[in-house]
């Protein structure tokens, strides 16, 4: 492999990480580090780590298989198979709206247990709730929608959705180090995730969040070897080839460098797919070069694993498919001035009351949270349409794209993935 990686934990104050490549059909992988600062266990290629909202992917492929099968179809509605699914707007998003991210479901937070019944119980108090947009308004990163995801697979097949995973896709591909709850991650050498307090990285308190969450990326993890196995039935399977075509064929410049939407799997420039999660103090990166049969899987336990992997997927992708990956964004030297007519105001997202503002020629976001929280960082122009945090937190600058418009020459939207919508 033509990197250090145990240069590289170190260069980027990572515990632990695992690499893996597919190349040729073959497949190489690597670790390195520790899985806990705390425990100092070691950090080996068949430890498992948490992958996050790459998750999505397997669950977009347990839908595919449920349309394959006659058995669901992706542009009916979701409530014609959960008819007590009815958040308050009239109108149903369809299964297809749910995978591509333009359903209207916000980013939800409903804490319903740690057991099989979590995902249904989530479901059914999101379908009381206020819907956040219509269906179709705008794409809007939901990890909502992914829930109810994995709600129908539960409901169509009549089983647990850890079941429905292991069943459908662990057993089949014979993967070895996968767990799809905390009772299966204590029989493996399992990560434990760390975050930067001041100075000091230090382990979570936390390995995962309530089970409900599970569809969207909150339980699954796996080895990097494992997650590349999963990678090769998609890039040999051609009916799940269609989960990788453009549904969306742009999306607002959020700052990891995806420009568009298939069914579960970002798009990149250069013909790349693949995805990236964060849980629980753990961040996972894949990217997958489907022409050239090419893909690379970067496990870290610290939510500032970012910079490490640009940089093994700047040199692998380009070495071995001929792709180049685009630098992380920065904040430029000289920035021009907010359009503060257009873009500053007040705009609201499911979780957060989001402030920008210019104040003595400089800028600041301030996100209010539902429980009166609230914190402020300082922002710059990044170009027409977007602004950037002048701080990176966990190793990378935030980039928010103002969107759209109000009608009154104002931005729409404020846009970092998931949308928040102008208020004033």
């Amino acid at each position: 492999m033509g990197w250090n990686l145990g240069g590289l934990i170190e260069k980027y104050s990572v515990p632990g990480a695992q690499v893996a490549v597919l190349a040729g059909g073959e497949i190489e992988d690597e670790a390195a580090g520790v899985l806990s600062l705390r425990t100092r266990v070691e950090a080996t290629t068949d430890s498992v780590f948490k992958i996050g909202s790459i998750t999505k992917i397997w669950t977009a492929t347990l839908i595919q298989q449920l349309a394959d099968e006659g058995l669901l179809d992706l542009d009916r509605s979701v409530r014609d198979y959960l008819p007590a699914f009815r958040p308050g707007d009239p109108v149903s998003p369809t299964v297809r709206q749910l995978l591509t991210h333009t359903s209207g479901l916000g980013n939800h937070v409903f804490d319903t247990g740690r057991n099989d019944d979590a995902i249904e119980k989530f479901v059914d108090v999101l379908g009381e709730a206020e819907p956040f947009l219509p269906p179709g308004t705008v794409f809007s990163y939901s990890n909502s929608g992914y829930v109810v995801l994995g709600r129908l697979v539960e409901v169509v097949r009549g089983k647990p959705f850890r079941e429905v995973l292991r069943e459908r896709l662990v057993t089949p591909l014979e993967l070895r180090t996968v767990a799809t709850d905390t009772y299966e991650a204590i029989l493996h050498r399992a990560a434990v995730g760390h975050v930067q307090t001041g100075e000091e990285v230090v382990p979570t308190n936390e390995w995962a969040v309530s089970y409900s969450s599970t569809p969207s990326g909150s339980h699954l993890a796996i080895s990097a070897r494992d997650l590349l196995e999963f990678v090769r039935l998609h890039l040999s399977d051609p009916a799940l080839a269609a989960l990788r075509e453009p549904e969306v064929e742009s999306v607002p410049d959020f700052g990891g460098g995806v420009i568009g939407w298939g069914l579960g799997w970002m798009r990149y420039p250069g013909g790349v797919v693949g995805h990236t999660g964060v849980s629980k103090g753990q961040k996972a990166f894949l990217r997958v070069v489907p022409s050239a049969g090419v893909a690379v899987a970067v496990l870290t336990n610290s939510t500032g694993g970012e910079p490490l992997a640009h940089e093994i997927f700047g040199g692998v992708l380009r070495d071995l498919a001929g792709v180049d990956t685009a630098p992380l964004p920065v904040p430029p030297p000289d920035p021009a001035a907010l359009d503060v007519d257009r873009m500053c105001g007040i705009y609201r997202s499911t979780r957060y009351r989001i402030t920008l503002s210019s104040e003595q020629d400089r800028a600041f976001l301030t996100f209010r949270s539902l429980t009166g929280a609230e914190e402020r960082v300082e922002v710059v122009r990044l170009n027409e349409h977007a602004i950037i945090t002048t701080q990176p937190t966990s190793g990378s600058h935030q980039v928010f794209s103002l969107v759209g418009s109000d009608g009154h020459g104002r931005a729409r939207f404020l846009h970092n993935g998931a949308a928040a919508y102008r208020i004033a």
